[in-house]
């Protein structure tokens, strides 16, 4: 029975969007991550998704991916997994054990192939899987550094040893307290971990990331050799790790300015007063303008986000009415009514 395509695993059509494959690729990771589901084969199966999303997502990966499934007898395996191209169960260029079988051969050729008549030769068949299965090798074929050669359309190939594992993405929260001055963090992951027989299990691992000091919203952390293992004994792949910033709800981020919201009383606004602010950049004093109004922006310069040309920090104004809570309260508004009498308010 043939194997599911990476279209099938994900469950979208072959002409689906980037968007459709994104879709797609994180409801399933919700429905099947180890930390949630109860499935017993929830490991193998984010394993068999993740695997057919990094290829999918990749334009240049699913091109070379939708050219061998049109074209299965290329043989440049490549894709691992359910794909069938390069793993254990393929013909691809990763190498088995062996050399040639008839029965590999009649499999792919059908058990009446016309060997006599001319139409195929040995060459196409060589061609065909891939320039063997770890049995004889070609004048194009090195052990050092994988083989090169051409399919049986003509079309030249290279594969330059074991494909490496497939690069993993994941999302770190940090404080922006933390973005200011630089940090360690310490998360825990599900490693997915190829055995020798060919499945796949995961492993728990704490791994200690430094959180470099003026990061900004949605850039990328990588480390190197934390993603995916390889299906051929190649290196494992990396794992991106994209930086979201944790504040208070009164700040604002844009790029590496950050916008605070602040607090003031109507005289303080009125009569322009000194008063003392908590920021991420630490606690200082600033001069309130007299006549300040809601929604003014008081600029500091270089105090937003640290990054090698740093932000600026915005002080955005918002006046507050104090509640009337005493008898003298109720007497001070009432004297301020009277003092501003003959004003008239834009309605």
């Amino acid at each position: 029975m043939a194997e599911k395509s990476f279209y099938d695993v994900l469950g979208v059509s072959k002409d689906a969007s980037e968007n459709d494959i994104k879709k797609a690729y994180r409801k399933l990771v919700r429905k099947y991550h180890p930390d949630v589901s109860k499935a017993k084969d929830a490991d193998e199966k984010i394993a068999e998704i993740n695997n057919a999303y990094e290829t999918l997502r990749d334009p240049e990966k699913r091109a070379q991916y939708d050219a061998m499934q049109d074209n299965p007898f290329a043989g440049a395996g490549g894709f691992g997994g359910s794909g069938g191209f390069g793993g254990s169960g393929g013909f691809g260029g990763a190498g088995g054990q062996g050399g040639f079988r008839w029965e590999d051969i009649k499999d792919q050729f059908g058990e009446g192939a016309p060997f006599g008549s001319g139409s195929f030769r040995f060459d196409d068949i060589f061609s065909a899987f891939g320039a063997g299965r770890g049995g004889a090798k070609s004048s194009h074929q090195s052990a050092q550094s994988g083989f090169e050669g051409y399919d049986h359309f003509g079309n030249a190939f290279q594969q330059a040893g074991p494909m490496p594992g497939q690069d993993q993405h994941a999302e770190i929260s940090v404080s922006l307290d933390s973005v200011y001055k630089g940090d360690d963090y310490s998360i825990k992951l599900n490693v997915p971990t190829r055995q020798s027989d060919g499945t796949v299990s995961h492993e728990q691992k704490t791994l200690k990331i430094k959180i470099p000091k003026g990061i900004t919203e949605g850039k990328q952390i990588r480390l190197s050799g934390q993603g995916a293992a390889s299906y051929g004994g190649g290196k494992n792949g990396d794992l991106f790790l994209k930086v979201i910033i944790e504040h208070d709800d009164n700040i604002r981020l844009e790029g590496t300015d950050v916008y605070q919201t602040v607090n003031i009383t109507p005289w303080e606004a009125a009569l322009g007063e000194k008063i003392n602010v908590s920021t991420p950049a630490g606690t200082f004093g600033v001069t309130i303008p007299k006549n300040s109004k809601s929604g003014s922006h008081l600029r500091v310069k270089g105090k937003g986000i640290p990054a090698k040309q740093a932000g600026d920090l915005y002080l955005t104004l918002n006046i507050v009415n104090p509640e009337v809570s005493t008898e003298a309260q109720q007497q001070a508004y009432e004297a301020l009514k009277q003092s501003f009498a003959d004003i008239t308010i834009k309605r």
